[in-house]
């Protein structure tokens, strides 16, 4: 009997924990690891942060929904990986050996790159975590009160641009709903070296569509751009030209902020001798597995990918909900096969698969693969990508409660998209 430990309750660690239960059947011990208790569904949070959504509608307690699966669930998440040792020490001091880890933490949020920022210690908001987005909704709810200048954008460094162009349009959208959006001035900063950029060289005419998005919506934009310092109320943005040379720096003052972090790797596996890059993203090779520790896989935003093109202004490149089934059913499969004494030669298909909600309509992007040249490359928008993100939403926490492993993009978004059938894997 082998037992598996998958350090991260979020999406990638559920689906990898509920995958590897329905696939390797009842025989092996299966232990998941979360930082607290509940299960939230992130790409809510943009919702969330404007009052359309309360955290009880997209968050689950994990361990109800665990045991019924005969996981085992860890609140207090890893203090620390001894990878020499095959053991991981939780937050209070028990030891757990393993036959293999897979590390599904998602990324710690790096605010401290830019002084100022962050819904903790700064002047800006987030919707990276289900705590920050209702954190968010308590200092809209206060805007609104006394609206002005809104400034919302992803900062250098950042890989996940999706949403910060999904809360700028629904925070557009729920300002006019109210009757408000006259008396809000918006700008939307990025480091990316322009409108529709995504971390992934565009998609399609993203960027035409994108700009007259915006331009529908008067929301000003500044991109090539690096936020240097966030004030109480004021934010410095220096922009840079196509070489990369810095230029002018405007300040933008603000009565409510959101910003994107840059991503780093969690300290826990950051720590790890030989596993990570210089950011704390795990190194794997295409199987999923680590290059040092073959009893360590990995999948998710902690996974070390370069960036699609070199940018004047460092961009990351992004992992979608669809690269995350993939890389989770590559890890499940490659498991099976070695525990039934075969080789472990399946392969992940790391395409980028994104919708995009826009409040009263939505932007859907696919780049397959996600590195140019591709098969395909392509970006609607329309008010049904609106209405397949809010099923999407529905389906995934349904899959969650169910502990089913039925992968969700492949089933039901590529399908509504009208794009053929993708096999998860290569073999």
């Amino acid at each position: 009997m082998a037992k598996i430990v998958v350090m991260g309750a979020g999406l990638g660690g559920m689906s990898a924990a509920f995958e590897l239960r329905e696939t390797l059947g009842k025989a092996h011990e299966i232990v998941l690891i979360g930082q607290g208790d509940r299960f939230s569904f992130t790409p809510s949070n943009p919702w969330l942060a404007v009052g359309w959504r309360k955290s009880e509608d997209i968050t689950l307690d994990v361990a109800e929904h665990a045991e019924r699966k005969d996981i085992r669930f860890i609140a207090d998440g890893v203090e620390r990986i001894e990878a020499g040792a095959d053991t991981v020490i939780t937050g209070v001091g028990e030891r757990i050996g393993y036959d293999y880890l897979l590390i599904c933490t998602g990324p710690k949020l790096a605010f401290e790159d830019v002084p100022g920022s962050g819904p903790e210690i700064g002047h800006t908001q987030s919707v990276c975590t289900t705590p920050h987005a209702a954190q968010a909704w308590q200092t809209y709810q206060a805007f609104l009160a006394d609206p002005g200048p809104v400034v919302i954008g992803a900062v250098q460094g950042a890989s996940c641009f999706g949403p910060a162009y999904e809360f700028a349009m629904i925070v557009d959208a729920d300002l006019r709903k109210r009757k408000l959006r006259d008396k809000v001035p918006m700008t939307f900063v990025s480091s990316e070296p322009y409108v529709g950029h995504m971390g992934l060289g565009g998609v399609g005419d993203s960027r035409g569509l994108m700009e007259a998005e915006m331009r529908q919506r008067h929301i000003h934009w500044v991109v090539n751009s690096k936020v240097t310092q966030v004030r109480e109320g004021e934010i410095d943005v220096l922009e840079h030209d196509a070489k990369g040379h810095a230029g002018e720096t405007r300040t933008l003052p603000f009565k409510f902020a959101m910003l994107l972090p840059a991503f780093k790797g969690v300290d826990a596996v950051a720590a790890v001798e030989g596993l990570c890059n210089p950011r704390g993203f795990v190194i794997v090779d295409k199987h999923q597995r680590s290059l040092k520790y073959p009893k360590i896989f990995s999948a998710g935003v902690c996974v070390a990918i370069p960036p699609v093109e070199a940018t004047p202004v460092p961009t990351g490149a992004p992992k979608t909900g669809f690269m995350i089934e993939s890389m989770v059913t590559t890890i499940v499969r490659n498991i099976q096969a070695e525990l039934a004494g075969k080789k472990p030669d399946f392969e992940g298909t790391w395409n980028a698969v994104c919708l995009a909600d826009m409040g009263d309509t939505g932007a859907a992007f696919v780049a397959l693969p996600q590195i140019p040249p591709r098969n395909v490359t392509w970006t609607k928008i329309g008010r049904w990508v609106h209405v397949a993100k809010v099923a999407f939403e529905k389906y995934f926490l349904y899959k969650m409660r169910h502990g089913t492993s039925e992968p969700v993009y492949e089933k039901y978004i590529l399908s509504a998209l009208g794009i053929e059938r993708l096999k998860d894997t290569r073999h």
